[in-house]
């Protein structure tokens, strides 16, 4: 009886021994584990801080470098109350304190862009500034690189002088045009800032340094058409402009520095939820639409888009389009004078800003001067992207082929202008039928 006792309590005895061993072996892996797990973890905190501060350091040197606003702000008014410039905006801006620049929209040095209030109205201010010298980047610097911008026209120059000069100016820029005398008359008026039938030296000089930033021309040659923002006022070559409340066609822009970390088809797919209903979209492109028609052969001749990028087209809360940036955008006359005798290998060699490409004549390796694509060709590129994801699928079909029809067009083809209008107008039609008669149109 002892003997099986003895057994049993052995036994158990064992059981409780191993059971014990066990449990330190279990509690010995997990604790061998936690280190490797807080190291993960630990790593993982580490880079999540050295991919934030590398943002946040990118976002601040893009920002000291890009916004240059107070310099510009210094140098205007500075040249106001020396007498130098004048303008419907420089007593607000550096008197009345009443126009002041608030967020820095630039995305070049040289061209600076702000938004602002002014009036009670959003608006947005741009202001060019050289480059700075390298070595020499403070103010005073830039101060006297602006000067040799209010050059024109000198003292004792006549009002039939600058009156020649503006003509002169604008048919080099515009070519020959036959209204071109209504527009010096517009110039002119615009430059009489105080209304009293004559235009100061001051005044003379700020409109002729204005009227050398291509942006500031094109709004003054297109500022009745209901696609251009309206130019409110200007001090120097400074000039205050309506806000488009959407400067993009796309919400979500990643920064260059980021590009190579999030892949394109998520920013596509991001922005393709974030985009407004399809039916506005149509509306948007309806206007798109009509802005390459009144930029076609207009008053004043041809305007070529030559960077179709979705950054430069925005529209308003209503969804009406409005060109956002029209830095791109040059006279025909213009990109026609910069390609003719210019020397060339390829075809590359013979582009005007990004897109505005002629063909290279190998033989004598000189540019010809007609772009090959139109405006159209390339907005419709733009308008696969944006309007065919989410289309109503009675639509697609017809869209698409419109669209691939359009991004074809070529402005060496015969009778293109008749071909232009009818691919143009169809599109127009096609996109109008769906959304007339409905709270979008």
């Amino acid at each position: 009886m002892n003997r099986y006792n003895s057994a049993v309590t052995n036994e158990v005895w064992s059981v409780e021994s191993e059971g014990v061993a066990y449990k330190k072996a279990t509690i010995f892996g997990k604790q061998s584990r936690l280190p490797v797990l807080k190291v993960k973890y630990l790593l993982l905190a580490w880079l999540g801080i050295l991919v934030a501060s590398w943002v946040l350091y990118m976002q601040y040197a893009s920002y000291s470098e890009l916004c240059r606003g107070h310099v510009c702000h210094m140098v205007i008014c500075d040249h106001y109350r020396s007498g130098i410039v004048s303008g419907s905006s420089c007593k607000a801006l550096c008197e009345e304190r009443t126009l002041t620049l608030q967020r820095c929209m630039s995305t070049s040095s040289t061209h600076q862009v702000y938004s602002g209030v002014w009036k009670e109205r959003p608006v947005v201010i741009k202001c060019g500034l050289e480059e700075p010298l390298k070595g020499d980047g403070a103010p005073d610097s830039v101060l006297r690189q602006e000067m040799t911008l209010f050059d024109k026209p000198t003292r004792g120059t006549s009002m039939d002088e600058f009156r020649e000069m503006l003509h002169s100016f604008l048919k080099s820029n515009l070519g020959e045009q036959p209204s071109l005398t209504t527009l010096v008359g517009r110039v002119i008026t615009l430059a009489d800032v105080n209304k009293d039938g004559k235009v100061s030296l001051a005044e003379a000089k700020s409109v002729w340094a204005l009227l050398q930033i291509n942006e500031f021309l094109l709004m003054v040659a297109l500022q009745e058409k209901e696609h251009t923002p309206k130019l409110l006022g200007f001090c120097g070559d400074l000039y205050v402009t309506e806000r488009v409340s959407h400067s993009s066609l796309y919400r979500l822009e990643v920064p260059s520095y980021l590009q190579a970390l999030v892949p394109e088809a998520l920013s596509s797919s991001m922005n393709q939820w974030l985009a407004p209903a399809w039916p506005r979209r149509a509306r948007i492109t309806i206007g798109l639409l009509e802005f390459i028609e009144e930029v076609f052969h207009g008053a004043y001749g041809s305007f070529l888009m030559c960077d179709a990028s979705p950054r430069h087209v925005g529209y308003n809360f209503k969804y009406d389009c409005k060109m956002a940036d029209l830095r791109s955008v040059a006279s025909e006359t213009a990109v026609r004078g910069f390609l003719r005798g210019r020397h060339c290998e390829t075809n590359a060699d013979c582009t005007f800003g990004s897109d505005c490409t002629a063909t290279c004549d190998r033989l004598v390796k000189q540019c010809n001067t007609e772009v090959v694509q139109p405006n159209l060709a390339k907005v419709c590129v733009l308008l696969q992207d944006y309007l065919l994801f989410g289309a109503p699928q009675d639509l697609r079909t017809d869209l698409e082929k419109q669209l691939s029809t359009c991004v074809t067009l070529s402005s060496l083809a015969s009778q293109m202008e008749v071909h232009h209008s009818l691919v143009l107008n169809n599109l127009k039609t096609l996109l109008w039928k769906t959304i007339s008669n409905t709270q979008y149109s």
